[in-house]
């Protein structure tokens, strides 16, 4: 299952993105993922791209193989092609790289995919022609979005999922374009283009890169913060709902880093605005103790991932490269930077989600504040919310399988040349299944938290307020045993809308992270 595009809302803005080579920022991949701003290559750029196409040519003016270009890929790397013979070699090194299968990525993933591997070329070290980059743009400006099956990358340069979409340039594939999803032809005739005819270089250049995993790790890690600052939120109504003590949100300034005394602050000055019951321990359990170090860890390692992403969008990945006035075998299909830091991002999750469930079987275990085991409503006769545990638990432990690193597996393919690879892809889908699970693990601890503040009598403010009033708009208090499963999927999804995001960061912000991954869009 695809880990779909949050669909933040842009605020139009006719000015078009000028891509340059530079790194792009999340706001700028939202703006082109939801189409509101066309996009365009910088004439600056675009010379770049003409200086080094002409290196490129001079090379192989001179006889000298240029790989992919004038001779095969992979383990027909010594296979040479005559002038005569490179428009065939060309169009079949694209269409034989279109080999994903599976379920396809969201269109919004495809576009920003599109638009990195433009701003790639842009540099001007990759050595295609301005048509290839032109050819690009075209398709997000007349709405042709390639449809690419997710399975088919190790993660050294995506070729085929990459293949995909330079399959279409040339007529062949799928493509979505006003919502249909049509065979190629179809849908670039629709939109008035005509298949390409790639010229040297060009082909390996529209397969040869990993545009597609940097679109859909940018998207992904995007998906982990609004998770994130989600269950943020329901831990502050848990920690409300049991009496924790407020003063580690306090003592964090003090004794902490930055970021957790910025995630302390949050907590302490968002249980404010409401009557916080009293504690009934000296000590409270570490889940409510430790919540900024968790959260902050968190948020610094999905950081930590989102930047480094965010500047593969700005380097070329090819191989070879145009660099100092010569064309360079290049071993920059790698993105091992990217894939570390992810699972390094994926290893942080996974103690959110320790942390949510720990706070869930508080919760249920009662005793606090006299709660009652499994928060059975006074009087009733009910097993109340004992077996919901068991599925935060079947949540939590599905978010720790996945946490294992996997890039350092071995695989050797293309006759022993190519034994190095990250699998970014299959990264990206563990961590989307990831946050999958932690927006239902976010559901079951506001479902808990609103029982415990009812049966207690709170009238929670605040953020606090927020997650229970949004929870009790489609989860009636709990007093006789029901069915829990349409309670916690219409939990989950109000807390993952707009609407929700909106209120919790119209309450209070964590700029370093809602701007950063433009959660808060700008007016």
């Amino acid at each position: 299952m695809s880990l779909d595009y949050f669909q933040t809302p842009v605020p139009p803005a006719p000015a078009p993105i000028m891509l340059s080579g530079e790194p792009l920022d999340f706001l700028t991949l939202t703006r082109i993922a939801r189409r509101t701003n066309v996009v365009r290559a910088a004439e600056s750029a675009m010379d770049a791209v003409r200086q080094s196409r002409a290196v490129l040519l001079d090379t192989m003016a001179s006889g000298r193989p240029v790989y992919g270009t004038t001779t095969g890929v992979g383990a027909m790397k010594d296979a040479s092609w005559s002038s005569e013979e490179l428009d065939a070699f060309n169009m079949g090194l694209v269409r034989a790289h279109h080999f994903g299968t599976g379920e396809a990525f969201p269109i919004e993933v495809v576009r920003n995919a599109i638009a990195i591997r433009a701003n790639m070329a842009l540099t001007g070290k990759v050595g295609c022609t301005p048509n290839l980059v032109r050819a690009f743009l075209d398709l997000l400006d007349r709405d042709v979005i390639p449809v690419v099956r997710r399975t088919g990358s190790i993660g050294c340069a995506d070729i085929g999922l990459m293949g995909q979409i330079g399959a279409v340039l040339t007529g062949v594939g799928e493509a979505m374009h006003r919502g249909q999803r049509l065979p190629a032809t179809e849908a670039l005739e629709a939109a008035g283009l005509r298949p390409v005819t790639l010229a040297p270089r060009d082909s390996l250049a529209a397969v040869s890169t990993n545009s597609v995993a940097f679109a859909a790790a940018a998207n992904a890690v995007r998906e982990a913060a609004h998770a994130s600052r989600v269950l943020l939120a329901t831990g502050l109504t848990t920690a409300g709902a049991l009496g924790a003590s407020r003063d580690p949100w306090r003592a964090v300034a003090h004794v902490g880093t930055a970021r957790e005394a910025t995630v302390g602050a949050w907590l302490y000055f968002n249980a404010l605005g409401w009557e916080w019951p009293g504690g009934t321990n000296v000590q409270d359990p570490l889940s409510l103790r430790m919540m900024s170090q968790v959260f902050a860890t968190a948020f610094e390692a999905l950081t930590t991932a989102a930047t480094t992403i965010l500047n593969a969008t700005g380097r070329p990945d090819d191989n070879p490269v145009v660099a100092g006035g010569k064309v360079l075998t290049s071993g920059g299909s790698l993105p091992l930077d990217v894939t570390i830091f992810v699972q390094a991002a994926q290893l942080a999750i996974a103690h959110i989600a320790r942390n949510s469930f720990n706070r869930c079987v508080l919760l249920g275990n009662g005793g606090r504040r006299n709660l009652p085991v499994n928060l059975v409503a006074p009087g009733a006769i009910a097993t109340g919310f004992g077996p919901l545990i068991k599925l935060a638990g079947d949540l939590f432990v599905r978010v720790q399988t996945l946490m294992a690193p996997i890039s350092a597996q071995a695989l050797v393919v293309a006759g022993g040349l190519e034994d190095e690879a990250a699998f970014l892809p299959l990264v990206i889908e563990r961590l989307e299944r990831q946050v999958l699970a932690l927006r239902r693990m976010a559901a079951i601890e506001a479902i808990l938290a609103a029982q415990a503040m009812d049966i207690s009598g709170d009238r929670p403010g605040n953020v606090p307020g927020l997650v229970y009033r949004t929870t009790r708009e489609v989860s009636a208090f709990y007093v006789a045993d029901r069915p829990l499963s349409t309670d916690i999927e219409s939990i989950e999804e109000a807390l993952n809308s707009q609407a929700f995001l909106d209120e919790l960061l119209g309450l209070s912000v964590l700029d370093d992270v809602d701007s950063f991954f433009a959660l808060r869009m700008p007016e």
